[in-house]
């Protein structure tokens, strides 16, 4: 039957998380982080999408969530570390991680012509084919040098790599991954071109239902919070 987010138009699930993000900026006290984050447990379970999925798939970017608050805790005198001040980078970095909660249940919810018709629709004309097209480049490029850069790294341990320095580590994975973009990057233009690559083709058509009731109200009901 598939998730119920699946079945929703995507200019509704564009909208909610536009409308999500404000919200989530607009209301920064832990009280209002935890009504997000209870939200965004019945986004992900709407979407049947694991949270420890969204976790694993952005795991680069916690380094940077996880360094804010420490870097920002830090003094350059006696006491050398203020547990207060990694409070608001804190509740900062929280924010961004519910913020690609509800990304990630887009990606998991909804085809890439479907995103492409509803950006589309949104900005018309030349520059919304432009557009759309970039967002359908990327959500198909995307994994492909994902699952590549996860091979490049396995091969490298599977040959003993870990045993070198971190130095060493990371210039090889870059070597060989700058290199997998390139090639990928030639046979990407070429399936293009042998599939007579078109800037406007038949995209699907997009229909609000009364399966999209729910959510508009719940967008609107976001509206309101964002303005209390």
């Amino acid at each position: 039957m598939g998730a119920f987010s699946e079945r929703l138009d995507p200019r509704v699930k564009l909208f909610f998380q536009a409308v999500f993000a404000f919200a989530a900026l607009a209301h920064t006290t832990p009280r209002g982080l935890a009504l997000l984050s209870v939200l965004v447990g019945v986004v992900l379970i709407s979407a049947e999408t694991s949270p420890l999925w969204v976790l694993r798939e952005f795991r680069s970017v916690f380094p940077f969530l996880l360094g804010g608050p420490l870097f920002a805790s830090l003094t350059l005198g006696s006491p050398w570390f203020v547990p207060a001040d990694a409070i608001p980078p804190a509740l900062a970095s929280y924010r961004v991680i519910l913020i690609l909660c509800v990304s990630a249940a887009y990606i998991r919810t909804t085809p890439v012509r479907e995103s492409r018709a509803a950006i589309q629709w949104l900005v018309p004309g030349r520059p919304g084919q432009f557009l759309g097209m970039g967002v359908a480049f990327v959500f198909r490029f995307l994994p492909v040098l994902q699952a590549d850069l996860r091979a490049i790294r396995e091969a490298i341990a599977a040959r003993l790599g870990t045993e070198r320095s971190l130095a060493e580590r990371m210039q090889l994975v870059g070597a060989a991954g700058v290199a997998r973009v390139f090639s990928r990057a030639d046979t990407f233009s070429l399936a293009l071109r042998v599939r007579c690559f078109a800037w406007n083709p038949t995209l699907p058509p997009l229909a609000i239902s009364r399966r999209d009731v729910p959510a508009i109200c719940l967008i609107c009901a976001l509206v309101g919070w964002v303005f209390v």
